[in-house]
């Protein structure tokens, strides 16, 4: 589900954005204005939130980026394997979740780890 959309001009450090089906954080942006008639264009750079590839490009400052909503929860850690299995400390629920290999080596069963939903996939953030 879209949280929003806004435009490039409108976009700070540390947004995420949905850019061609991938979802993004921004890291550093730049808005560069132009003469009477032209309009402003605006260099990003961020950095992907599940598959961590940064990504740079220039767009002009009236396109509009989709905000996407980003739900931060809590799981206890049940097994380690390719992915992580975990249990939802709210729903009870169980399934695998991917995981980023700088935090996948600090887990252990039965820790618990904060873990983002964000339109439907989900990732281990961190070890709390």
């Amino acid at each position: 589900m879209v949280l929003k959309f806004i435009s490039a001009t409108e976009a700070k450090v540390g947004t995420n954005i949905i850019l061609e089906c991938e979802l993004y954080t921004i890291k550093k942006i730049d808005i560069s204005t132009t003469g009477k008639h032209g309009h402003s264009k605006c260099r990003i750079e961020a950095m992907g939130i599940i598959n961590s590839k940064k990504k740079v490009f220039v767009i002009p400052g009236h396109d509009r980026f989709e905000v996407p909503l980003v739900e931060k929860k809590k799981a206890q850690v049940l097994s380690i394997a390719d992915d992580v299995n975990v249990m939802d400390l709210e729903s009870f629920e169980s399934f695998d979740v991917a995981c980023p290999p700088e935090v996948k080596t600090q887990l252990e069963e039965n820790s618990n780890v904060e873990y983002w939903d964000i339109e439907g996939k989900k990732i281990i953030k961190r070890k709390l």
